[in-house]
């Protein structure tokens, strides 16, 4: 009871300290620190970021935070940073660049607290729009199916295919188009951009360097366009198989004496830096609508599809920002079909994005394939992962996701 009463005080306190949003009123803060580890094992190339976007509304504080790392899980800084800020819940989410370095846990913790800190210190009354632009394909999807009916994958080579594919063929299904959720002051100026693209940051495989990849050229680019009056999240999508077009095999070990391939990672993120800021420069919010911010955590539980002792409990959100904008998280790496079903679904309803590898909680469950693409095989479809998910699950949770949009959207849904 003294536990409980004093995580009360704890957070009565921060509700004190960070006045809330009026009812109608959507708030937003937004800042941009340096994670890149203090004794980095590779040389840096680029550093690693984090962006935080604070959102708030009447009694509802959210908070996404776009990360320049593989992968990042940690239950003590999600829980910190949470009763901290007073949030409803917290997003961490991972670039998946493959040249990075997670940090000790003090130091990103110091890290990101302070970038909680300064965004919640400059709030601003914020407008939001959001839309997608289709534009010539710059990813491929990486599992591809051969003469005998199974998929291997990109960089195994046959008699049709080149290892890697070097020859830049479209392979599918992909989505070709970037979405942009728009946060801007009442004087109409951008503060913060939310790029959503769905391909693995891995153009280079293997740099033997730190680097954020083509996400670090994109959104440098992007707010260098901007004038750095923004800050530009770069929060992945359904890139489970989808890998960059502008691909290379990647130096063998870190003696190798070749360089690694930058102009590669420069022309990735150049191309996807100029989409977004075509499509961010096109958006524009209605003045009229009140901001509002609905969520729905969730989780499901699931057992291995080849180790049944396995139990997995799998954490994801379906979040309503001002009653148009749906977005579905989801931790782990979920496979392109789940974003393009998720737009299809959403079709009339909503402007929908979606949240790949960004985790809330709960345990990741690494790859995330559809039905269809689990029984054609390859890595993260059949193997690559010994405690890969049940078939069927990533089906369930989206289905979920879309019943918690219902919920929240329809008032006559019961709870």
């Amino acid at each position: 009871m003294r536990f409980l009463y004093s995580i009360l005080v704890l957070l009565s306190t921060f509700g004190a300290a960070f006045a809330q949003a009026p009812a109608g009123t959507l708030k937003a803060g937004t800042a941009k620190v340096n994670i890149t580890p203090e004794k980095p094992r590779y040389p840096v190339h680029d550093s690693l970021y984090a962006r935080t976007l604070v959102l708030e509304a009447g009694d509802v504080r959210i908070a996404f935070i776009s990360l320049d790392l593989g992968v990042y899980t940690h239950e003590n800084i999600r829980r910190t940073l949470m009763q901290r800020y007073g949030l409803t819940e917290l997003y961490l989410s991972s670039s998946h660049t493959h040249s990075g370095q997670n940090p000790r846990e003090a130091f990103l913790l110091e890290r990101l607290d302070k970038a909680m800190r300064l965004a919640m210190a400059d709030r601003f009354e914020a407008r939001v729009s959001a839309g997608h632009r289709s534009f010539f394909p710059i990813a491929f999807n990486r599992l591809i199916v051969r003469d005998n009916g199974r998929a291997m994958e990109s960089w195994e080579g046959d008699d049709h295919y080149l290892p890697v594919n070097t020859d830049r063929l479209v392979h599918g299904p992909i989505d070709s188009s970037v979405g942009v959720i728009k946060f801007e002051d009442l004087s109409g100026q951008p503060r913060a951009l939310i790029m959503n693209f769905a391909s693995h940051p891995d153009v280079v495989w293997n740099n033997f360097e730190i680097s954020a990849d083509y996400v670090g050229y994109a959104t440098r680019y992007t707010e260098e366009a901007f004038d750095g009056k923004v800050n530009c999240l770069f929060i992945q999508g359904g890139a489970g198989n989808q890998a960059p077009l502008y691909k290379d095999g990647g130096r063998q070990s870190p003696d190798d004496p070749r360089p690694a391939k930058y102009e590669l990672i420069d022309r990735m993120g150049r191309l996807l830096s100029i989409e977004t800021v075509k499509l961010a420069q096109s958006l524009y919010p209605d003045t009229r609508e009140e901001g509002s911010i609905l969520v729905k955590a969730d989780s499901l539980l699931f057992t291995g599809r080849f180790d049944k002792t396995i139990h997995d409990n799998i954490h994801f959100s379906t979040v309503v920002l001002n009653r148009h904008i749906a977005i579905a998280t989801c931790p782990g790496e979920p496979f392109i079909q789940f974003q393009l079903d998720w737009k299809r679904r959403m079709q009339g309803e909503a402007t929908p994005f979606l949240f790949g590898y960004t985790w809330n909680g709960g345990r990741w469950p690494n790859y995330l394939p559809d039905i269809r693409s689990a029984c054609l095989g390859g890595f993260g479809a059949d193997n690559g992962m010994p405690d890969i998910i049940e078939i069927g699950a990533p089906e369930k949770i989206f289905d979920k996701i879309l019943e918690n949009y219902y919920r929240l959207t329809l008032p006559l849904m019961r709870p």
